[in-house]
C-alpha cells in the first residue's frame, strides 16, 4: 500500500513520509523545535533518518534548528534558496549534501527508483537570508504545497493548475502571515483536495481557531480540512 504520512511538528514544521511498500522517503520542512521544550531531543531523534530538509526562508522559526538537525542526520540533503544553501554550507560545519535553488526552478530528488520533483515558488513575506519561498513537492501521485510564511496572492491559482495540488499546508495565524479569511481565499485559489492549517497558536500574537477555518473552508469549497494537534499525524492512502 502506498501512503503519504504528514506529521505536524509544531508551527510550520512538518515531516512528510512517502512509502510505496518498498521504498520510503522522509522529508522535513521548516522544523522549529524550540517551542517543544523538553521534547526537543525526542524530535531530533526522529530525524536521524531523514532524506531531505527543506527550508522556505531565513527566519529563526523556520531554519534556526537546521544545523542541529543536519548533524543528527548526516545523510540528509538540505534544500533552500541559493543564499540559504550558502549560509548553511559556510556556517553549520556539516558535510551534508546541499542544493541551492531559486524561484521557479525544479530539482528532482531520486531514491531507489522514486523521483520527487521539488519546485521552488515565491511567497509574500520577508527573510533574513535570501528571499522567502515555498515548495511544491511532487510525490508520486500526491503533490504537497508548503508555501512557507505568506499572504494570499493570485498566483496560487496558477500553482493549482500547474501541479494538481492534493495537500496544501496553509498558515492561518495572521500578523506575520495570512489569517483565516485570507487562507480561505488561498484554498479557493489552489483548489487542493486537503488542507492542514499551520503557523498558529505557537505564540499569543498568532492565536487562531483552526475549527473556524475548517468550518469556513468546508462550507464554501469541496476541500477537506484536517486539523492536527502538534505531534499528530494523518496518513493519506494513495
Amino acid at each position: 500500500m502506498t501512503s503519504l504520512k504528514a506529521t505536524w511538528i509544531i508551527h510550520s514544521g512538518f515531516i512528510l513520509e512517502y512509502n510505496d511498500g518498498n521504498t520510503s522517503v522522509k522529508v522535513v520542512v521548516d522544523p522549529f523545535l524550540q517551542p517543544l521544550g523538553d521534547l526537543k531531543n525526542e524530535w531530533l531523534n526522529k530525524m536521524t533518518d531523514i532524506d531531505l530538509l527543506l527550508l522556505t526562508h531565513g527566519h529563526f522559526d523556520h531554519m534556526g534548528d537546521a544545523c542541529e538537525i543536519l548533524k543528527k542526520a548526516p545523510n540528509a540533503t538540505y534544500v533552500g534558496i541559493y543564499e540559504i544553501y550558502n549560509h548553511i554550507s559556510q556556517k553549520c560545519g556539516v558535510n551534508n549534501e546541499g542544493v541551492g535553488m531559486n524561484i521557479g526552478g525544479t530539482w528532482t530528488f531520486k531514491k531507489e527508483g522514486i523521483e520527487i520533483p521539488i519546485t521552488m515558488v515565491h511567497s509574500t513575506h520577508s527573510s533574513d537570508v535570501g528571499s522567502p519561498t515555498g515548495f511544491i513537492i511532487r510525490f508520486p501521485g500526491f503533490t504537497v504545497y508548503h508555501p512557507g510564511d505568506t499572504g494570499v496572492f493570485k498566483d496560487m491559482s496558477l500553482f493549482g493548475e500547474l501541479y494538481d495540488i492534493k495537500l496544501a499546508l496553509l498558515p492561518i495565524g495572521s500578523h506575520f502571515t495570512m489569517g483565516i479569511d485570507e487562507a480561505v481565499m488561498a484554498t479557493k485559489l489552489i483548489k487542493p483536495k486537503y488542507v492542514i492549517p499551520m503557523h498558529y497558536n505557537t505564540f499569543p500574537i498568532i492565536e487562531a481557531d483552526p475549527y473556524e477555518f475548517k468550518k469556513k473552508v468546508e462550507g464554501e469549497t469541496s476541500t477537506e480540512v484536517i486539523v492536527l494537534k502538534p505531534g499528530e499525524s494523518y496518513t493519506f492512502k494513495l
